[in-house]
């Protein structure tokens, strides 16, 4: 029977030789995860004693497959020791270290059997398969596949065993990647990767690819999100949207039938919002405005852009970019007022495009948030960004203005379960041309996601930005809480009254016009780069947190003379006839060949 978690859940990092370089990677995703941990050596280990006097098993170690093999050897010659391990060891987590021929010894003395093989991972692996026989531990990622990446093959070890009450959580055909054994009636999590993910290390993409560091990433994170449940950062709930960019409010475009789209949508579940291009605001038809309109749980609509020309956001001229966010902001306005639809004021870049001085003069509209699938902006110098980066919430790095990332469906149903193990919204993005058959594609896609563990809930894009934020309780009727778009609903779904201690990371504390909730403004602090406010809620309760910045000094320019505003209404009809006529000419040529 798994022990229950302890009141500090302490995380230990566990050395044979006092050097932390061998857990440097350990210690930057528990740092990640908002877990505290403390380095020991084995002997510093064996002379410590459990300060946790409310609870047993509050430790949790982490060490590498040499550093356990060394403790084994001591505590087997020390039954007191023993004892003490059996009382103040929670769990395990144990990655392989350099040497097969020590993980094989460990094997032994793990399973009690010497026909336990460990071999190196050879190229004819196809994939690797989390067990859905664990789902307390695996989460969102029970039953998941993913193809063997050659960073996976290069670094992983399989291991075969006949045990008995070994349970293999990651695996291939071939043999074990990841398994929960039991060493002297303590879970041991033991990871055949020799590499724990350096999340500080630079974003080489545009997002993170969970398939090129499967063995590296993701044993660590199912171990940590199980074994500090009650302590780590995690995501209040799991929402989930559907985007489609460029469409007209028409009956169709391309391949998009909103009718059609609307019935797959309330038979299978999910929601889809439109990123709009302000420039075709006078353009919507009453039949699909009403459409709309009537069915705002299934549709939204969000700013694509203002034009939608190529690297309009990826100028370095703020005025002549606050002038554009303005005018798209405005048109969106109109469109609303005319149709009634009302626009999530989130900002999705054309060909997701955008200069860090874009993302600082969006910070002062009225928008709440950008979604984009890139996360490196465009400029001879572009910003570095770190996998942490991408693993958080969403990205804060430019002006800590966030950016949400949104995937296709191509990348796997592998990253968007991740994302979610990592608290991330699943948000989804095709173009019209997804939809050539009928949707299939498309259900099949949600129909996969819909059947993950922990099944998202499907939201306008706008409520998954105001919903999605981390926190965890620092004490009995207090809970810690980051937040990330400049709005924010917060609710407390307990039965007694919660104390919430919000932050949000700001590099310009005096930009801030007023932070508020209804009319009620709300007193707030600057503290090391970010800022602190606090709020009280009953039992049920939910309010909307808005921050609010100063508007930038003046109006900014335009420049859209005569010759641009005629380069960009000949721009957007063109691709409208290569939508609706060009594409699916191409699509019935293809078939009938």
């Amino acid at each position: 029977m798994e022990k229950t978690l302890g009141v500090r859940q302490e995380a230990v990092l566990l050395t044979s030789n006092g050097s932390l370089l061998e857990n440097g990677g350990l210690a930057k995703v528990l740092r990640f995860f908002g877990v505290g941990w403390r380095p020991m050596t084995v002997a510093e280990f064996l002379s410590y004693k459990n300060m946790n006097q409310e609870s047993s098993a509050s430790i949790r170690i982490f060490c590498s497959s040499n550093t356990l093999l060394v403790l084994a050897g001591e505590l087997k010659r020390n039954g007191r020791e023993m004892l003490r391990w059996q009382e103040d060891v929670h769990s395990v987590f144990v990655y392989a270290g350099d040497d097969p021929a020590i993980l094989r010894r460990l094997i032994r003395i793990l399973t009690g059997e010497d026909a336990a093989v460990v071999s190196k991972l050879n190229r004819g692996i196809r994939d690797f398969a989390v067990s859905d026989e664990f789902n307390e531990f695996c989460g969102v990622m029970a039953g998941v596949r993913v193809a063997a990446s050659k960073e996976d093959v290069e670094a992983g070890l399989l291991l075969h065993t006949s045990k008995a009450g070994v349970l293999n959580i990651i695996s291939s055909d071939q043999g074990a990647t990841f398994l929960k054994l039991e060493y002297n009636r303590v879970p041991v999590f033991l990871s055949t990767c020799r590499n724990i993910i350096d999340i500080d290390a630079q974003l080489t993409t545009q997002n993170f690819d969970v398939r090129d560091h499967f063995l590296s990433a993701v044993p660590v994170v199912l171990y940590i999100k199980w074994a500090f449940a009650g302590t780590c950062w995690t995501a209040p709930e799991t929402n989930a949207c559907l985007i489609i960019d460029d469409p007209v409010l028409k009956s169709t475009h391309g391949f998009v039938n909103f009718e059609e789209l609307l019935s797959l949508m309330k038979r299978h579940k999910f929601s889809t919002n439109i990123a709009f291009i302000p420039w075709n605001w006078r353009r919507s038809t009453p039949k699909v405005v009403r459409l709309l309109r009537e069915n705002p749980q299934n549709y939204s609509v969000s700013v694509h852009g203002c034009d939608h020309t190529r690297a309009e956001f990826g100028s370095l001229d703020r005025q002549r970019l606050y002038w554009k966010a303005q005018q798209a902001l405005e048109r969106m306005k109109r469109h609303e007022s005319i149709t009634g639809i009302r626009h999530d004021r989130v900002m999705v870049f054309p060909q997701g495009i955008f200069s860090e001085a874009a993302m600082s003069v969006l910070k002062h509209t009225d928008l709440i948030a950008v979604v984009n699938n890139d996360v490196i902006c465009a400029g001879p110098h572009p910003c570095a960004i770190a996998i942490s980066d991408v693993w958080d919430i969403a990205v804060m790095r430019y002006s800590n203005f966030p950016i949400f990332t949104r995937r296709y469906p191509w990348e796997g149903i592998e990253n968007f379960a991740f994302d979610t193990l990592l608290g991330k919204p699943a948000i989804a993005v095709i173009h019209h041309d997804y939809c050539s058959d009928h949707c299939a594609r498309l259900v099949n896609f949600i129909e996969r996601l819909n059947a993950l563990q922990c099944a998202p809930t499907w939201r306008n894009l706008g409520d998954v930005v105001r919903r999605t934020c981390r926190q965890r309780e620092v004490s009995p009727g207090a809970v810690e809480v980051e937040m990330y778009g400049t709005e924010l609903r917060i609710e407390n779904r307990s039965h007694e009254p919660k104390h919430f201690l919000i932050r949000r990371r700001e590099c310009e504390p005096s930009a801030i016009d007023q932070i508020s909730t209804g009319a009620q403004e709300i007193a707030w602090r600057a503290v090391d780069g970010r800022i602190d406010f606090e709020i009280e809620l009953h039992p049920g309760e939910n309010r909307v947190i808005k921050i609010k910045f100063h508007n930038l000094a003046g109006k900014g320019h335009n420049g859209d003379n005569l010759p641009y505003r005629l380069k960009t209404m000949l721009r957007r009809y063109l691709c409208e006839v290569r939508d609706n006529y060009v594409a699916p000419l191409r699509c019935r040529f293809a078939g009938s060949r």
